[in-house]
């Protein structure tokens, strides 16, 4: 009797796997939280932003020193040559002189706000550091994922090329004691065929998942844990979008950036604004030289400079009260209103698209949750459908087309189910960074269900799935 094709030939050619998708048993492989920490230590995007980091945050002491003091030393050499036509005097004289000014900011509304506004900006600077360390966690669990994703679909279209080569081999069979015609034979053909093509396909695609893995941490990688199919698949906790909202509110990284952006924004107007009022300092000089350098004269010898050293200190306040420069400060506070606006209307776009972000992840991951459950009853329902269905066959009463569409129905369930426990765990870290409460504890508690031994090959589908098919298998004739 022509046996039936199922799952079970996804379990028994389990072996037959390429390198990249098994593994010998001496084979280390690298866990998620692994893969993060080399993220961390050396991912280029995360050394950009801590260097950026580095330089923004030097606004705040930029700005500071312009309300401290400020002491400036100088010193010239000189040579003076002096000639009187009545009497007929000449002479040349050269001499040294230093000088020493210290000048102390007593009013300087301007930079009090400038000051304000760099702070404001240093604040800015450190949260879009970590709202970047923050999403290196995602990035990070995204790559790692696309791996295993993309493992197990390699697992599936494996199992579904030897179906349908077995199916070709049967419908040769057949053909030869003349129990069909060379259309199934054909049919069958381009179905293998087809499943070969995707096979070739999915074997590039794993390797081209670790090589975004590789680019991420710049470490090479063999084969990584995978996850096991008891990962608890729940509802989102609290299950209120509108919690998921309010929280995001207060703690999304990037919307708090923002905060910081429009009060930066806010402080520099009042310091182009502060350009209308005056200014004072205080100001203390000290100089000491040679006469000629520092212009001094002696009445009692007609006008002529003479030799010697002077000595110079002077102590006292200066204002300055700006009255008109070309209109470049009322420029400058409008140009500052305008980026205060620019800065209030981001802050309102991100927030409208964090709130959308948040609101839709949560959806989604309801929807994975829902998914997870109804891909795995569709596994088990196309099972049935294609077992029916090559009973048909047999009896006349289903076509070689039936067959293998039932069988393509099959595996794609299969690759459906897998790909929704991905979307579930990647969604729900999606969602906590949108919430602002992404954390390396999150990929830590998924640790916690990676198998060291797992084999894409044989782990792909659900164990009760995988040993039920398993069993009907060996109980064929």
């Amino acid at each position: 009797m022509l046996r039936k094709l199922s799952l079970a030939i996804a379990v028994s050619c389990a072996s037959n796997g390429v390198a990249w998708a098994v593994d010998t048993p001496t084979t280390v492989k690298t866990d998620l939280v692994s893969v993060y920490q080399e993220a961390v230590d050396n991912n280029a995007d995360l050394a950009a932003a801590r260097a950026d980091y580095g330089a923004r945050r030097e606004v705040v002491p930029q700005a500071r020193a312009g309300l401290l003091p400020n002491l400036s030393a100088g010193a010239e050499m000189m040579n003076t040559r002096t000639k009187l036509d009545e009497p007929s005097i000449t002479s040349n004289r050269s001499g040294n002189a230093w000088s020493a000014t210290l000048a102390q900011p007593i009013f300087r509304a301007d930079r009090w706000f400038q000051l304000q506004a760099a702070e404001a900006v240093n604040e800015q600077a450190a949260l879009e550091l970590s709202a970047t360390e923050q999403n290196l966690i995602l990035q990070s669990a995204e790559n790692y994922f696309a791996v295993l994703r993309a493992q197990d679909n390699l697992a599936s279209t494996k199992a579904e090329e030897a179906a349908f080569k077995r199916q070709l081999d049967q419908s040769n069979e057949r053909f030869d004691v003349g129990l069909s015609d060379k259309t199934d034979v054909l049919q069958s053909q381009a179905s293998y065929d087809t499943a070969r093509a995707n096979r070739i396909i999915a074997e590039r695609q794993v390797q081209d998942a670790f090589e975004a893995l590789i680019t991420l941490t710049n470490r090479q990688y063999s084969a990584i844990q995978g996850v096991v199919h008891t990962l608890p698949v729940q509802v989102p906790t609290p299950n209120d979008a509108k919690a998921w909202v309010e929280t995001a509110g207060r703690q999304n990284l990037n919307l708090q950036a923002t905060n910081h952006a429009v009060a930066a924004a806010e402080e520099t107007v009042r310091q182009r604004k502060a350009g209308h009022a005056p200014t004072l300092d205080a100001v203390a000089k000290y100089q000491k030289g040679d006469n000629d350098n520092l212009g001094f004269t002696n009445p009692s010898q007609n006008g002529v400079r003479y030799g010697g050293d002077v000595e110079q200190t002077s102590v006292g306040l200066q204002l300055n009260i700006p009255i008109y420069s070309g209109g470049l400060t009322s420029s400058q506070v409008r140009e500052a209103y305008a980026r205060l606006t620019q800065s209030e209307q981001q802050r309102e776009s991100l927030r409208r698209q964090v709130v959308e972000n948040t609101r839709n992840l949560h959806r989604a991951v309801n929807t994975d949750v829902e998914q997870v459950q109804a891909r795995k009853q569709s596994i088990i329902s196309n099972q049935s459908a294609l077992e029916a269905t090559e009973i048909g066959y047999q009896v006349g009463t289903r076509n070689i087309v039936d067959v293998l569409d039932a069988q393509r129905q099959l595996y794609t369930s299969v690759r459906d189910y897998n790909n929704s426990r991905y979307d579930y765990i990647l969604d729900n870290l999606r969602l906590k960074q949108a919430a602002g409460t992404l954390s390396p504890q999150d990929l830590q508690d998924l640790g916690r269900y990676l198998k060291a031994d797992y084999n894409p090959d044989k782990d792909f589908l659900p164990p009760d799935l995988a040993a039920a098919a398993a069993k009907n298998f060996e109980r064929r004739p």
